[in-house]
């Protein structure tokens, strides 16, 4: 309800610039044909996820996971970072923070674990494995936009470098971190099974789906779209009484909504000025790595989002776009507020009883957001 208060807030701030003509009426249209086809991928994709974890799907995943782990703790934890990865690359940042989260620890829970380094590993890779397709944060896709609509695999051949670092960084800190427990036996528990087999059928047959989709080329609201309402007729037949208006997030396009209105506001009053001279130019490595520190330390200032909104007049070619992911993408693991994922997750902690305090959550921010940034932002100069 926060969430949506802000939203709120910043979009009656928006629509006042809009009205006294501090918002030019052609800048809001130009605005409005952004953002809507993205607004609405994000609405999409987390009904079908959201549909697809009451059907099971997930907690089936997590399960099998379990058993490949042939109670290694180490082996568990990579195959929980690689779910984790995949989640976040193909299915965005905040699905991984929300749904990931509370199966990842009664994993770790059953086979006996700590589940702190696995809830750790998740909201890390959240962010930082955000950065590969455009799918995966809705910064990647803002960015897709102002780069000239590259193709998935033009984004992906341009952000893999610094996705590979942006990934390994935060393992390795966190196997040194956590490295006793890493390295104990489990136990496998017992399986659970499905309570509606063909609800998880066609929730599997729909993400499988989907995930190519998404990376076809496509603009990604129309699979997204689809797989929602596909899924929502099955579920309308087989269980009706999920289909809720709280499956919607609409705390979170409130707040999108007036993010994007409110910093069009500010650009429109000189804020592109200001930050194009904090920034810099050029796309050197010491450039490159200029604005993606500055992108982080706006992301952990202000959020990651309005941060890139901020930032994107001064990144004006797609290197320098591909540095500004980098810093408020794999950037914010410092402050609990630099993404909305990491809110999401710690919530999902809370709930669960599992314990971190942000003290310790940003101490170990501070050290591993630079040295992620850094690191991620000099291989995209060396292999861009």
């Amino acid at each position: 309800m926060r969430t949506a208060i802000v939203g709120a807030v910043l979009l009656v701030a928006g629509a006042v610039a809009a009205v006294t003509g501090i918002l030019p009426l052609s800048d809001l249209v130009e605005l409005w044909d952004r953002v809507w086809p993205i607004l609405l991928f994000v609405l999409a994709i987390t009904v079908v996820t959201e549909l697809a974890a009451a059907a099971g799907l997930f907690t089936v995943i997590a399960q099998h996971t379990a058993r490949w782990g042939r109670g290694r703790a180490w082996t568990l934890w990579l195959l929980v970072a690689l779910l984790a990865t995949v989640s976040t690359i193909f299915l965005s940042l905040d699905t991984t923070a929300v749904l990931l989260t509370p199966v990842v620890v009664v994993l770790a829970r059953h086979s006996g674990l700590d589940p702190l380094p696995f809830a750790l590993t998740t909201v890390w890779l959240a962010n930082t494995g955000s950065l590969l397709l455009p799918v995966s944060n809705l910064t990647n896709l803002l960015a897709q936009h102002a780069m000239g609509q590259p193709s998935p695999f033009e984004f992906a051949a341009l952000m893999a470098a610094p996705v590979v670092v942006a990934i390994v960084v935060p393992l390795a800190v966190i196997f040194v971190l956590y490295r006793r427990s890493l390295l104990a036996r489990y136990r496998t528990g017992e399986g659970v099974a499905v309570d509606d087999p063909v609800l998880f059928r066609w929730s599997a047959g729909v993400v499988a789906a989907l995930v190519p989709l998404l990376v076809s080329g496509l603009p990604v609201w129309i699979p997204a779209v689809a797989a929602a309402l596909v899924l929502g007729a099955v579920f309308l037949v087989r269980r009706r009484g999920v289909l809720r208006v709280g499956l919607l997030p609409w705390q979170l396009i409130v707040l999108a909504s007036g993010l994007f209105l409110f910093i069009e506001a500010l650009h429109a009053v000189g804020l592109g000025t200001v930050l194009a001279a904090v920034s810099g130019e050029g796309e050197s490595p010491l450039a490159l790595l200029r604005l993606a520190v500055t992108g982080m330390v706006g992301a952990n200032a202000i959020d990651n989002l309005p941060a890139y909104l901020a930032l994107e007049p001064s990144a004006e070619s797609p290197l320098r776009l591909a540095a500004l992911l980098i810093g408020v993408n794999a950037g914010p693991l410092i402050t609990p507020w630099a993404s909305l994922a990491t809110l999401l997750w710690h919530q999902r902690l809370t709930s669960m009883g599992v314990e971190i305090r942000w003290g310790r959550y940003m101490l170990l921010g501070v050290v591993v957001a630079p040295l992620t940034v850094v690191l991620s932002t000099l291989a995209l100069a060396a292999f861009a």
